[in-house]
């Protein structure tokens, strides 16, 4: 029987069915009724392993409803946090970038990780050779820096990101766009130049449109929380079912 990995962000639902380790039909969902689209997945197949990875939290009554859909039900929040102690990371550390360095440790061991995850925030996090968490900033990604300029300016508008880019704005929108887009990318070397000796990964939904800006060498794994969470999962089913 499968397991049904789950990260629930700020905006969006992201869910993958998982034997082992290894990932199979991914999913996206963006709306508010996360519930009803994950219950639906789960109407299908009945997985052995329920796991959920939110930043908001899961509700007592939500998490009695799922109980019903599965065998064994994982939920990684602020109140759920034992599977994780094992890994050592600090208390405030969101249990979805948990996840994700969870897997960078499994995909680069031994090496030191540099881990950029583009979302709602733009985060960065930096892992020791040895698999020691060595801290982490949090910016504001793409898309909330376009909607923070449109929102607190009174003459800016709304811009999407740009498929070219102008290293010099030559309109009011190319400006925004450039300044935004490139305030990125040297936000992103910058922590490069200072960790020269680590492997570079790129995650989350902007990372493919980064990577293919940046000169260096960048690993992208779209899906590596859900990596993450197919890993503790596997854990805990060797240890708890067998």
């Amino acid at each position: 029987m499968a397991n049904l990995l789950v990260v629930t962000g700020n905006t969006a639902l992201k869910a993958a069915w998982s034997e082992g380790t290894v990932l199979g039909k991914t999913f996206r969902y963006q709306g508010e009724k996360m519930l009803d689209y994950l219950l639906s997945l789960m109407e299908k197949e009945k997985p052995e392993v329920l796991t959920i990875a939110s930043v908001c939290g899961v509700l007592e009554e939500e998490e009695r409803i799922l109980e019903k859909y599965c065998s064994h039900l994982i939920i990684l929040d602020r109140s759920h946090t034992s599977l994780l102690l094992k890994y050592n990371f600090p208390e405030y550390l969101p249990c979805d970038r948990a996840a994700g360095l969870v897997a960078a440790r499994f995909l680069f061991n031994e090496k030191p990780c540099t881990v950029f995850d583009f979302g709602t925030t733009l985060t960065v996090d930096f892992l020791a050779a040895d698999g020691r968490y060595m801290g982490g900033n949090i910016s504001l990604g793409c898309c909330t820096r376009a909607k923070a300029l449109e929102r607190y300016s009174k003459n800016l508008p709304l811009v999407d990101i740009p498929e070219s880019l102008q290293m010099e704005g030559t309109s009011l929108k190319s400006s925004i766009e450039s300044g935004i887009v490139l305030g990125i990318i040297f936000e992103i070397e910058g922590y490069i130049k200072s960790h020269k000796e680590n492997i570079v990964v790129f995650t989350g939904g902007d990372a493919i449109y980064f990577a293919k800006r940046m000169k260096n060498s960048i690993f992208v794994v779209c899906n590596l929380e859900l990596m993450g969470l197919a890993i503790i999962t596997d854990d805990y089913v060797k240890k708890n079912i067998g």
